[in-house]
């Protein structure tokens, strides 16, 4: 869920009294995030001893919202609590008198043993140095505050220095780069370019903007070209492929789970629509926007990004007029639509003014051949240049 904000319900009302989890920090599952103080407390009763074991079993697990939380067993617990009551039997269950209700002590600042050494030596209190921030403790840092240059660390994103501004790599950003850098270091990326007359597909999407039946529906660039690379697809259903490297096997997938990356404010995220290949053009103008839409709320569900089998990315949206796009790991080919400008263009030996836009296709050189991801990025192409009889809704 690195890459997306799933909604947790609260089953109590009440107000958040702690918050046990700092922004960023990976737990198990199963770990407290906040207590809640619902208004309702109780007194904790000591339980009789003829009850006590009929007590231990009968004992409910915590209510956990997501996964299992680890519960330790009641022999366990009995004894640690045995070390602040040693004259009572050993697995006997605490007093009352003896529960300890002070909050467990803040941890540790974030630093190295290295580091935690340093800082003895020079007298530097490492936990006044943070002073509530979750940045890790670095040697200068301590270096700094024992020649008083430093007193706290400074705000997440800021330095001691105006020179310079550090973020911590967490969340999206740290998501998309191990996903990127798997991707570069696992598949063998061949990247083909291709320039391409447009003039037709924005004509007919001017046209379908005229048209009464499209009233509401949003028609752009990209979802002719989503529409031609679905056509393209089911000629060339090779390009549909992954690598499973634990089977040693190429698996060609019959449906297609179309891949849109969005820059979102989070970060770029890469919803799926899934069997796009069913859609007709105004079922898939619907899907495009919606998730579009959701993906730039930051409202995505795990569900809503996974198991995508070909990716788009409109570069083009930025006035980019192409680039390089890296492959999402596990697919074999993403497609990168660039700007589309107005550029002299030779029709029949005279140059006029078209308008133009690239097309970028990187392909894992495992799965696709040249010629297949030649084959494939001529089709679309060819598919844009006459949209209007290649689409079969017409």
């Amino acid at each position: 869920t690195a890459k997306s904000i799933v909604e947790i319900p609260s089953p109590f009302a009440g107000i958040v009294e702690t918050l046990h989890v700092p922004e960023g920090m990976l737990v198990p599952v199963g770990s407290a995030l906040v207590t809640i103080d619902d208004g309702a407390r109780t007194e904790q009763v000591t339980p009789a001893p003829e009850a006590d074991s009929a007590a231990a079993t009968a004992e409910e697990p915590p209510l956990v919202l997501v996964g299992t939380a680890p519960v330790a067993p009641a022999a366990r617990r009995f004894r640690m609590s045995a070390r602040v009551g040693a004259d009572r039997p050993r697995d006997a269950p605490p007093a009352a008198s003896e529960i300890s209700t002070h909050p467990k002590p803040n941890p540790l600042p974030r630093t190295l043993p290295p580091v935690r050494l340093l800082a003895k030596r020079l007298g530097v209190d490492l936990a006044a140095l943070a002073k509530g921030s979750t940045a890790l403790i670095s040697r200068q840092d301590v270096e700094e505050c024992a020649a008083g240059a430093l007193t706290t660390l400074p705000a997440e994103g800021a330095t001691a220095s105006a020179r310079e501004t550090r973020v911590p790599i967490k969340g999206v950003r740290k998501a998309i780069a191990t996903a990127m850098t798997t991707s570069a270091f696992t598949a063998p990326h061949v990247t083909e370019w291709l320039s391409i007359d447009v003039t037709a597909t924005l004509e007919l999407i001017a046209e379908l903007k005229r048209d009464r039946r499209w009233t509401g529906i949003h028609v752009t660039p990209l979802l002719l070209v989503a529409k031609a690379l679905l056509i393209a697809v089911k000629r060339y259903p090779g390009i549909n492929s992954r690598w499973d490297d634990a089977a040693q096997e190429i698996v060609t997938m019959h449906y297609v789970n179309l891949g849109i990356a969005v820059a979102s404010p989070r970060g770029l995220v890469v919803p799926t629509i899934k069997d796009a290949q069913c859609m007709d053009l105004a079922t898939l103008a619907r899907s495009l926007e919606m998730m579009v839409g959701t993906a730039r709320d930051g409202t995505l569900s795990p569900a809503d990004m996974a198991e995508g089998t070909i990716t788009i990315t409109n570069i083009g949206a930025l006035g980019v007029d192409c680039g390089t796009p890296i492959l999402v790991p596990g697919q074999a080919a993403i497609l990168a639509l660039g700007a589309i400008r107005e550029m002299p263009w030779v029709i029949e030996h005279e140059v006029v003014p078209r308008m133009v836009t690239q097309l970028a296709i990187s392909f894992d050189h495992r799965v696709v051949d040249g010629e297949l991801g030649s084959h494939f990025l001529t089709a679309i192409a060819e598919i844009l240049n006459s949209p209007a009889r290649a689409l079969s809704y017409l």
